[in-house]
């Protein structure tokens, strides 16, 4: 039994999200106002020849948003960048040299440095201030 086509527009929403797409550029690429496109995330089903001209903006089958599952449109997106530049699927694909952890709690280190250094400077400011 075929799974069915539930909430068009909330997949609409996803798929637009994952591709980095904004409301806006959406809707001015449709020729409707971004409240427009709003109203048509949150309906559960879209007419077949709005819900054509989405798929062709977002470059992805009008199938893949009717049958949208995570899996599925990553794959779709992948193949996506594959037909148009290598390069951008070496991106996706790259697997770094370092563990992405290890950079988020360096960067998280040099933050509090720099927010300490701050904190110092401020500190004496007052006391500048204060001697005045």
């Amino acid at each position: 039994m075929a799974e069915p086509t539930l909430h068009i527009g909330r997949k609409i929403s996803k798929i637009r999200e994952l591709k980095g797409m904004k409301q806006e550029t959406l809707a001015h690429e449709l020729g409707i106002s971004q409240q427009s496109v709003s109203k048509i995330e949150q309906s559960a089903d879209v007419d077949g020849e709005a819900l054509e001209k989405i798929a062709k903006i977002l470059g992805v089958p009008a199938d893949a948003i009717k049958n949208f599952n995570d899996d599925a449109v990553l794959n779709i997106i992948s193949n996506t960048f594959t037909s148009q530049d290598t390069s951008t699927l070496n991106a996706i694909n790259f697997q770094p040299s370092f563990n992405p952890i290890d950079k988020i709690v360096e960067l998280y280190n040099e933050k509090i440095v720099l927010l300490e250094r701050l904190l110092q400077a401020e500190k004496e400011k007052n006391e500048l201030l204060k001697g005045k």
